[in-house]
């Protein structure tokens, strides 16, 4: 199968089409619905008139033989148009009177009284009739009346006829909605959908190394709409970032992150430091350090091998930048199995609050080492040092060496904990300590 086809298949279950196919089937089914409405509203009026009119229609029909049976007081014949009425449509009522207001012949059957508010506010106003009946004994006098005719419809019959063809209207609607967002699909996918992928395949083959020489693809139909500038824009993008990776490229050998773990190296820390400290005495603000050296790591590469020994660096240097993400802030590898935070604008209790979380954080990572003396799991300690930088002080070797004083207590104190002490602003007089397990 052609790679291109089996990934339109693909991307067509879940992305462009498939999302512009649930649109337009929404829209048209929105658009059937008020349709409907429209055209159920307008059928209402229009079952409304068929009704009366058949109505009355069927009763002059019977409006002759039924004034002739008041007029004789003829029990059969009455009883026979009123089985006619009754018989003959939705009627739920029929009855035939005298013109003494005496029943002849009448038929009623039992009627829903639960119908919908609907169906009286559609029906209600056009239930009853009453015709009253006039008889002409001979050529020469004129009609006189002899009786009344009465008629009701039932309701629920009534409801349900409208129910029936409004469910047809519906039914009609939905199965155009449909046919129109399926044809809208096709069409979408087939101008603009394709070449996307197309567009797409193009990127998704593209050698990240070498991005300039990426397979531009050709664009036919699109060349001068939003499509054919759209791959112009990538193919100027691509170029671009092969020009970003040449430089790159001729500046490697002087590069400032660390190859294994993919954070600062030492060389980025020291100039880093310097120019923060710099910073933070000409502003008067805080500065701090800590010292991150991962426990007996010696034993676990002898144990777990060189291999896990990286994986493990690379776990930590993770979780170091998960803590501190702020754009001001430094995470190096010092050397070996041991990191460093700068942290630039933060005083003693808040990088003690960092180091507590990057310590849970390495805890969390749950990496098994045998030879852990308290936890059997990969742990760390930390040492935390802050100063508020004077302007005569000379540089930054006294809060680095505080910061590893406080790791080497944090060792000498059985490992896995943070340990702090705070600095006055002259950078030379310790004040409290603390350790955090």
């Amino acid at each position: 199968m052609n790679p291109l086809i089996g990934m339109e298949r693909q991307l067509l279950r879940r992305s462009l089409t498939a999302k512009q196919a649930g649109l337009t089937l929404a829209i048209a089914l929105l658009l059937s619905i008020l349709a409907g409405i429209v055209e159920l509203a307008l059928d209402a009026r229009a079952m409304q008139r068929e009704v009366q009119d058949d109505t009355r229609h069927r009763l002059d029909l019977v409006h002759g033989t039924a004034a002739e049976a008041a007029f004789q007081l003829n029990p059969e014949l009455a009883t026979q148009v009123v089985e006619g009425l009754f018989y003959g449509g939705a009627v739920a009522h029929v009855s035939l009177r005298d013109d003494f207001g005496r029943s002849m012949a009448e038929r009623q059957r039992e009627t829903d009284k639960a119908s919908s508010r609907v169906a009286h506010a559609l029906f209600g106003d056009i239930l009853d009739y009453h015709q009253t009946l006039y008889y002409q004994a001979d050529a020469n006098a004129s009609p006189q009346p002899v009786g009344e005719l009465s008629l009701s419809l039932a309701l629920d019959s009534l409801a349900h006829d409208f129910s029936q063809r409004g469910l047809l209207i519906f039914s009609l609607g939905v199965v155009k909605a449909l046919a129109i967002a399926a044809l809208l699909a096709v069409a979408f996918h087939w101008f603009v959908t394709r070449p996307l992928l197309k567009v797409h395949a193009a990127i998704a083959d593209t050698d990240p190394s070498r991005p300039g020489l990426w397979p531009k693809p050709a664009m036919d139909r699109h060349a001068n709409d939003e499509l054919g500038h759209l791959v112009e824009s990538v193919d100027r993008l691509l170029q671009a970032f092969q020009h970003g990776l040449d430089q790159r490229d001729q500046l490697q050998q002087i590069s400032t992150m660390d190859g294994l773990t993919g954070i600062a190296n030492r060389r980025h820390f020291d100039a880093f430091l310097s120019r923060e400290w710099q910073r933070a005495q000409r502003g008067g603000h805080a500065i701090s350090v800590i010292f991150i050296d991962i426990d007996h790591f010696k034993e676990f590469n002898d144990h777990y091998g060189h291999v896990a020994g990286d994986d493990t660096l690379r776990a930590i240097a993770k979780a170091l930048t998960r803590v501190v993400h702020r754009a001001s802030d430094l995470v190096a590898r010092y050397g070996g199995e041991e990191f460093v935070c700068v942290l630039p604008e933060t005083d003693l209790s808040g990088a003690q609050r960092v180091a507590a979380r990057i310590h849970q954080e390495i805890r969390a990572l749950e990496i098994p080492h045998v030879h852990s003396t308290r936890s059997g799991r990969v742990t760390a300690s930390l040492g935390v040092a802050s100063s508020y930088p004077a302007q005569d002080e000379d540089g930054y070797e006294a809060l680095l060496a505080e910061a590893d004083h406080q790791l080497y207590r944090a060792k000498r104190q059985g490992r896995d904990r943070v340990v702090t002490q705070t600095w006055a602003r002259s950078g030379n007089r310790p004040g409290s300590e603390e350790s955090i397990e």
